[in-house]
């Protein structure tokens, strides 16, 4: 299945993608339709309201999960690239629900940056609660899969040793369109396609099936430190091919359009403007 959270009505609705159309799925987002231990059931018999797929207006995925935690170094080509050696653990930091944008929304450059960046990322979708999972229950958490931007502000994420201030500014991490269910795209550690293309060129290309740590070994790792809740999501690293390691460093400076996509989930499609 293929889920999303559509902006329809001055409202959002979770719905579910049928051929070109969106169904209703009787939840305001996909966060409520997680939290339901009957999900999936819920998801492929609800007959609803429908919308055409067409022209639709995406909000993020899960607009407000309890958490989103990010993953650094996660493929070998970016981790030699950005000068470091491969990590024996995952690299985390967090993300927060105030970043998040829907799919095709905009994205607002800061006035306080010069060091706009791009970063295509697989993202993991908790489907039930889970804390020190095994392999089997971390496995068995996976609601899907999503597609996230992790646009990142370079000159303030190298401002000190630590990441964050450059990963969280407000209203700048685009996540969807779609959640797209494990047996939709060969199980819970996907080889597909990922890049990024920037005014329709190639900027970053690998395989999800190379991640040093994959979607399950993450669930595990993290669900070790903190619970996890239906609706969080774990963002699982970039390639290669970002901006602030090439030579001279490219940023986004506004008027752009950024496609972060990955075969079998779907695109973000997002116009780069400059903050009023």
């Amino acid at each position: 299945m293929k889920l999303a959270t559509l902006r329809v009505d001055g409202g959002t609705r979770a719905v579910r993608l049928d051929g070109d159309t969106l169904v209703d799925l009787g939840c305001d987002d996909l966060g409520a339709l997680f939290a339901q231990d009957e999900w999936a059931t819920v998801a492929a018999n609800a007959s609803g309201v429908t919308w055409p797929a067409a022209g639709a207006d995406f909000a993020p995925v899960v607009p407000n999960p309890s958490k989103v935690i990010c993953v650094g170094h996660n493929y070998t080509d970016h981790i030699k690239e950005m000068g470091r050696e491969l990590p024996s653990y995952p690299t985390l930091f967090p993300k927060f629900a105030d970043s998040l944008i829907g799919a095709n929304d905009p994205i607002v450059k800061p006035a306080e940056t010069d060091a706009l960046d791009w970063e295509v990322e697989l993202v993991v979708v908790v489907g039930k609660p889970v804390r020190r999972a095994d392999e089997a229950e971390a496995a068995d958490a996976i609601a899907g899969f999503t597609v996230m931007n992790d646009v990142s502000v370079r000159d303030w994420q190298f401002r000190t040793i630590e990441w964050t201030q450059g990963k969280i500014w407000d209203s700048s991490t685009p996540v969807g369109p779609y959640v797209v269910t494990p047996d939709e795209v060969g199980g819970v550690r996907p080889a597909l396609e990922v890049e990024t293309l920037v005014d329709g060129a190639v900027m970053q290309h690998d395989d999800t099936g190379t991640l040093l740590f994959d979607p399950v070994r993450l669930v595990q790792y993290v669900s070790t430190v903190i619970r996890l809740n239906p609706g969080d999501m774990i963002a699982t690293g970039t390639p290669a091919g970002v901006g602030h390691a090439r030579d001279p460093k490219v940023y986004l400076v506004g008027g752009e359009t950024v496609v972060t996509r990955i075969a079998g989930l779907g695109a973000c499609t997002n116009k780069v403007v400059q903050a009023s």
